[in-house]
């Protein structure tokens, strides 16, 4: 374990790491998706399918962490995944134009890189969370969350404004410079802000003795200790069935929109914004108002995970009731208190896995992390898909698309509901645990609210 914390200074450095990493996966995700399906005219299924793949691989993501819990420092593992990631872009860039020519070579290439994509991503975000849980004062983790995420969000928001001027006029070999540029500058950024941030003795492992199978075995006996864990079991179902009602809404916003409330692709996109601009709102006010009540002594990080929950099932019961009120509702308004509400949720949900991972000793923040990136990438995985997928079977049965969409937005706010519910249980038993008295569903949510 780090023998210093980091300050805010060195959380903004690590900040950069992650707008490095999303701004990488950004083109991955959302220009090469376009390019697919628009450009090549190919079902829009295929990219879907290899962003599920990219997903499916942070299964691997308790190893990666294991691995960064084992060794003398994390740097390595974090700096490592970033190479991957940068590879395996420039790999599905190449694929993609490769399409063009050979649908099924660039598809076999594209599974190959999609594939690079999913483990840079599980190695570096995994050991970059494990590092800011070891590293980060306690008064300081709704911050560094904050601070962290939003640079990712301006990453991402930068990479595309950049990446989508110089990809004008298209063509395959500019979509494969263009993404080897980003790549580079990104682990440009992440070598010069990762230098010398972490200890030479990092998180010094002290030396075993080797047996045939150690590593596996070692890896499969610290898994096991930390599902054992009854907080780090419950919290990881926490994470699941959050992260699923948080991504089952991206897919269908801008479609609910444009069939409801007859928004063109143009006024859609700018609702997705408004989105986002919320999202900034709310966890810059959770980061900061959270960092401030830890100062204090008052309040908890997983009391403001409740709050974000039932705030964002409010905010979707509206959109479900919107569905029938139509043009007379404010659309916008209501996006914009989904987003900030999730924000909220957001950051409490990463700063609270940044404390847990903390509190589990014997070096295993990176396998806990990793356990906790897992279900949430399987999570999100599946919620795109169930979120796409109940709209189509709604509206299958029901001739009215605002009566689907109002129904599939329902079920959504019900998965909150039970994230609440879930939140509550972990903070009861932390507070029984430490002889506090337990937090009160009211307290919690007007402090998720701020």
């Amino acid at each position: 374990m780090s023998h210093q914390k980091l300050g805010w200074f060195g959380i903004a450095r690590l900040g950069l790491v992650q707008a490095a990493l999303g701004s990488i996966v950004v083109l991955t995700t959302s220009t090469m998706n376009r390019v697919m399906v628009v450009e090549l005219a190919l079902p829009a299924i295929l990219p879907g399918a290899l962003v599920g793949l990219h997903y499916a691989t942070q299964l691997l993501r308790p190893a990666f962490g294991h691995g960064s819990d084992r060794g003398a420092r994390r740097t390595p593992w974090l700096i490592a995944g970033m190479l991957v990631l940068a590879i395996g872009a420039i790999a599905a860039a190449g694929a993609t134009a490769l399409m063009g020519v050979s649908l099924t070579a660039g598809v076999l290439a594209a599974v190959l890189a999609f594939l690079l994509i999913g483990a840079g991503v599980g190695a570096a975000g995994t050991t970059l969370l494990a590092l800011l849980a070891t590293a980060t004062d306690p008064a300081k983790r709704a911050g560094a969350a904050m601070v962290t995420w939003m640079m990712m969000i301006a990453g991402i928001v930068f990479t595309t404004i950049c990446a989508g001027n110089l990809l004008d006029p298209y063509s395959p070999p500019r979509l494969i410079a263009v993404t080897a540029g980003v790549a580079m500058i990104a682990i440009s950024v992440t070598l010069i802000a990762l230098w010398r941030l972490e200890p030479a003795d990092g998180h010094v492992v002290e030396a075993r003795p080797a047996a045939p199978n150690a590593t596996v075995s070692s890896f499969k006996r610290a898994l096991a200790d930390v599902w054992a864990d009854h907080q780090a079991r419950a919290f990881t179902i926490f994470v699941f069935v959050s992260m699923l009602a948080y991504s089952a809404q991206d897919l269908i916003l801008e479609p609910f929109a444009g069939h409801v409330f007859g928004y063109t692709p143009g006024e859609s996109t700018k609702l997705s914004g408004v989105q986002h601009a919320g999202v900034l709102v709310g966890m810059l006010l959770t980061g900061t108002l959270g960092t401030y009540a830890a100062r204090r002594g008052v309040g908890s990080l997983r009391s403001w995970c409740i709050g974000g929950c039932i705030a964002s099932a409010f905010a979707l019961a509206g959109l479900s009731f919107g569905a029938s009120a139509g043009d007379s509702w404010p659309l916008s308004a209501n996006v914009f208190a989904l987003g900030a509400a999730n924000g909220a949720f957001a950051v409490a949900a990463i700063g609270s896995m940044m404390e847990l991972a903390s509190s589990g000793g014997e070096r295993k923040e990176g396998i806990r992390v990793g356990l906790w990136g897992a279900a949430q990438g399987i999570a999100f995985g599946l919620g795109g898909l169930a979120g796409t997928a109940s709209v189509d079977v709604a509206r299958l049965l029901i001739s009215e698309p605002a009566s689907a969409y109002a129904l599939v937005f329902a079920a959504e706010a019900l998965l909150f509901i039970v994230s609440a519910v879930l939140a509550a249980r972990l903070a009861r038993r932390e507070e029984r645990a430490q002889g506090k008295p337990p937090i009160k569903a009211s307290v919690a949510f007007q402090s998720g609210r701020g």
